[in-house]
């Protein structure tokens, strides 16, 4: 394949990440969510390294060696402003051309406009500038995040319509058309199209890693509801059914894995968060799991995520905290293919 975009399970240089302070949304909770990013940050540099960008480097630094636990050598500090945290929104979306490595840059605009994304939408340019990324960096005019595509690397990408068809997006756009726009940009052979699919409390029109995930041998893990009572229930059964109709390259049906529905999760002003355990980020050697302090479900998501990816290690990460604003562990990481440093 000419053009392709890998898979996540392919190797890494490394995960870029945006640190929460506070002029960020966090800037109430820093005390709860730095602990957070911390645990995600360590569990990170012990199989490879973080682009990590924050304002102030210095303060940045002393928090994360205060325990000693963080691999300092691993982590790249890139001293820039960021409005947020959600790297993998507004950070580069790798390619390969002929084999190597090409930056997209697409346009972010805050999830259609509903928050800042000046300073986000241009942190890929300000890391290429700074020499922090090696690849030649394309500007795209399209809006798209990568938390609303999977990929993989043979030329399937899953997403859903919910987002990428939304009018705060790209109105000029209709299905064909976007899908044309996915083929000469990403090598996309095939899109495979949810139209169900929500969590109460997302900002993000349904962001495919909230909702299903490609993973290797052609199986895809979901994100189930077993409650008829959740308000959930019956999207999630539609999707589903949708994934169950989905075929493999080879034309086999994928084989699919899903996640145990989470606890209910409200804020203070009792608004339904939107808990997923198909939120998982994948690096070398593991897979990083978001859990949510309910032992009996995050163990059961655990074990299901270990029987995708065989051979590597299975890391719980408490993410409670970072539903608070609406994300959870994968929205907060964006993975950096190998040939992505210097």
């Amino acid at each position: 394949m000419k053009l392709r975009l890998p898979a996540e399970w392919e190797m890494q240089d490394a995960v870029l990440m945006a640190w929460p302070h506070e002029g960020t949304d966090w800037s109430y909770m820093l005390d709860d969510i730095r602990p957070v990013f911390t645990e995600i940050i360590k569990s990170i540099t012990r199989f490879e390294r973080v682009l990590l960008t924050t304002p102030h480097v210095r303060s940045t630094t002393a928090y994360l060696a205060k325990d000693g636990l963080v691999n300092l050598d691993n982590v790249i500090f890139c001293e820039m402003p960021n409005n947020d945290t959600w790297s993998r929104d507004f950070g580069p979306v790798t390619v390969h051309y002929e084999n190597k490595p090409v930056l997209l840059d697409f346009a972010f605009n805050g999830w259609g406009r509903k928050f800042p994304s000046f300073h986000d939408n241009m942190i890929t340019r300000r890391l290429k500038q700074a020499g922090h990324l090696a690849p030649k960096v394309n500007t795209i005019g399209l809006i798209l995040e990568g938390g609303s595509i999977e990929s993989d690397g043979l030329g399937t990408l899953l997403t859903t319509t919910e987002c990428l068809l939304s009018p705060n997006r790209n109105p000029q756009l209709d299905q064909r058309e976007i899908e044309q726009a996915l083929a000469s940009l990403l090598g996309a052979q095939r899109v495979l199209w949810l139209k169900h699919g929500h969590l109460a409390g997302d900002d993000t029109d349904s962001h495919i890693d909230t909702l299903a995930r490609i993973c290797p041998n052609n199986t895809i893990v979901y994100q189930a509801c077993d409650n008829p009572l959740d308000e959930h229930f019956e999207a999630l059964m539609l999707m589903e059914q949708e994934l169950k109709g989905f075929t493999a390259p080879d034309g086999s049906s994928y084989h699919l894995v899903p996640l145990p529905w989470p606890k209910a999760r409200f804020d203070e002003e009792s608004h339904r968060l939107p808990a997923t355990y198909a939120n998982f980020l994948i690096i070398n050697g593991a897979v990083l799991v978001p859990t949510y302090r309910d032992s009996e479900r995050d163990n059961k998501a655990l074990e299901c995520v270990a029987t995708a990816f065989p051979g590597r290690e299975i890391i719980g990460i408490d993410c409670l905290p970072l539903l608070e604003q609406h994300g959870s562990l994968h929205c907060v990481t964006m993975h950096l293919p190998h040939g992505v440093l210097p």
